[in-house]
């Protein structure tokens, strides 16, 4: 399975933003169930490794991703980007089928076939 690669802007802002908090061991990302297409992307500040993480360490920072949702994920790029007034993390990811016409929302089109939640 392919791992999820990051940008050197978003191990910034990961950084910036464990500082930002007084600390924390790295960025969890994840799916949950919303809107018309399926699925959202989570982002939290995380604290601890739980039993279900994955670590992936890139430019010095660390994400964690639970072993259900790395199936959607494989393969993508997690970036920081900045578009007029709006910053925000925003994945470049293979696996999306559909994103819903808002933005708030995407399915995948591997999930079925590699055995993920979404």
């Amino acid at each position: 399975m392919n791992s999820i690669t990051l940008t050197p802007a978003a191990a910034k802002q990961i950084r910036s933003q464990i500082a930002k908090n007084g600390g924390g061991i790295g960025l969890r990302v994840g799916l949950k169930p919303v809107g018309c297409s399926g699925y959202a992307y989570t982002y939290q500040l995380a604290d601890e490794v739980r039993d279900t993480d994955q670590r992936i360490e890139a430019h010095g920072v660390t994400l964690l991703v639970a072993t259900e949702d790395l199936y959607c994920m494989a393969g993508a790029c997690l970036d920081f980007v900045t578009e007029g007034l709006k910053q925000s993390f925003q994945f470049d990811n293979p696996n999306v089928g559909h994103a819903c016409g808002c933005g708030e929302s995407v399915n995948f089109k591997t999930a079925a076939a590699q055995g993920g939640t979404a």
